[in-house]
């Protein structure tokens, strides 16, 4: 089987078991870093603001630091990634190496240091943060270039990334499967802890199989190792790549929209529908489940149209599944036993609004990402390394300002992370419009910007 690989020139002419299994390996590539980031995109903001008690506005800056940070490691592991040389290519060594420490990152994330001052806790917290995004980086990032490396077939790009996502969603799954047992009351640090030391091993297990099952399909990649990759700056990469520029802005505008809903989701439920906290941590995995069915249309559509139109379907149904949410009603009784039939039908329509939300936002982590490598064709003089760095680092620093922006709104808008606290009307009033107008409008922008990539003509980038 070895051989038949190494002969293969494009990953997409692989058929039968041995195409199978790289889809499988490559699916698994995401699940462990997808594990982490649904954890930390759910339950990082609330475990600040509630079992750690930092005002929301200062938990936004925490996040937004953290991010950043690691945002400006990302250029840097791309372009070393791009020039690194091993028996299995340029991109698994990097998985290998840092799956152990990223664990250790993950467990020290949820660790609430015994420093009684706020300044001195907020500054560990910075500090674990960073590494935490850094050694994400190491991993991610390298593994996100592959897909250009494997093929430069756009269908079989797309389908890897379905595989991709999917993977990412399953684990995703996981993690809120493990939060609603874990964390049923958001005050209590050591509920986070306990569902760190299950999800810390279980992360660095996924990596490591996909890096050792991918290894034998990266010893032929499409795209060879540059010796001396030409540096470029981001700047530079707009500016010469015109498909970058439009991948760039949709990708802005799309992670904008999720990392809002996700901050806002584990407080919207509770504070706003009133849901039970340990309810509201189950009632999330529709929206894992919507993403995976999102997932399967999107690539469905792609296969017998373009992603255009997939773009177009999943905005679309994330558009219905946002203002659905944005005017759920509040139940009038807290759910239990002896709920009656309407609240039980509330509940069903939270559900299906949160499951709508799940596969529109499908589109946010695909299409990005499957546009990337036509982007990256256009300019064979520089590394698939340094492309995805840059990509990677547009979303850490996007998410990072929407987190910022959200612990901002909602202090400014007089909310407290305090459990039992009956919120004022204005933090109720941004908790809705950060389920719903505010990723409207920014799926609407997307949308404007997806026509005028389509309009390119065939074989445009750089220049």
């Amino acid at each position: 089987m070895i051989a038949a690989i190494e002969e293969s020139v494009d990953a997409c002419r692989l058929t039968g078991w041995p195409r199978q299994r790289l889809l499988i390996f490559f699916a698994l590539g995401d699940s462990g870093t997808g594990l982490a980031a649904t954890l930390m995109g759910f339950y990082l903001f609330v475990f600040y603001t509630s079992a750690a008690d930092l005002p929301g506005w200062l938990a936004g800056i925490v996040l937004m630091v953290g991010r950043f940070a690691g945002a400006f490691s990302d250029p840097a592991v791309g372009r070393l990634c791009d020039a690194t040389r091993s028996r299995w290519g340029s991109r698994i060594p990097w998985m290998l190496a840092a799956s152990i420490p990223f664990g250790v990152s993950m467990l020290l994330l949820w660790w609430i240091p015994p420093v009684f001052t706020l300044p001195a806790r907020t500054a560990v917290f910075v500090l674990i943060s960073f590494a935490a995004y850094t050694l994400y980086t190491c991993i991610n990032l390298p593994y996100s270039s592959l897909a250009s490396d494997l093929t430069q077939d756009d269908r079989f790009r797309t389908r890897l990334n379905t595989a991709r996502f999917t993977g990412s969603v399953l684990s995703g799954l996981v993690a809120i499967t493990l939060g609603a047992l874990f964390v049923d009351n958001y005050s209590d640090p050591r509920a986070y802890f306990g569902l760190a030391c299950v999800a810390a091993p279980l992360i660095v297990v996924l990596t490591l199989i996909s890096a050792l099952g991918m290894a034998p399909y990266c010893r032929a990649l499409r795209r060879p190792v540059v010796a001396k990759p030409v540096r470029r700056s981001f700047i530079s990469l707009l500016r010469r790549n015109q498909r970058f520029r439009y991948v760039i802005a949709i990708a802005m505008l799309l992670m904008l929209a999720i990392q809002i809903m996700q901050a806002a989701s584990l407080i919207y439920l509770p504070v706003v529908v009133r849901l039970p906290e340990s309810l509201s941590t189950w009632v999330l995995l529709p929206f894992e489940i919507g993403m995976l069915i999102g997932l399967r249309v999107v690539n469905l559509v792609v296969s017998r149209s373009h992603l255009g139109s997939a773009f177009v379907v999943g905005a679309a149904i994330w558009i219905v599944g946002s203002l659905l949410a944005m005017f759920m009603p509040p139940m009038v009784e807290r759910a239990g036993e002896g709920m009656q039939f309407l609240d039980q039908l509330h509940l069903l329509l939270v559900v299906a609004a949160i499951t709508l939300v799940g596969f529109g936002a499908s589109v946010a982590y695909l299409i990005p990402w499957s546009m990337l490598p036509g982007a990256i064709d256009g300019d064979p003089e520089t590394g698939a390394g340094q492309y995805t760095a840059w990509m990677v680092f547009g979303q850490k620093v996007y998410a990072g300002l929407a987190i910022f922006v959200f612990g901002l709104m909602i202090s400014l808008a007089g909310y407290s992370g305090v459990r039992g606290l009956d919120q004022p009307p204005s933090a109720l009033l941004v908790l809705r419009a950060c389920m719903g107008i505010i990723p409207v409008g920014l799926t609407l922008l997307a949308f404007g910007v997806m026509r005028r990539w389509r309009r390119l003509p065939v074989g445009v980038a750089v220049g």
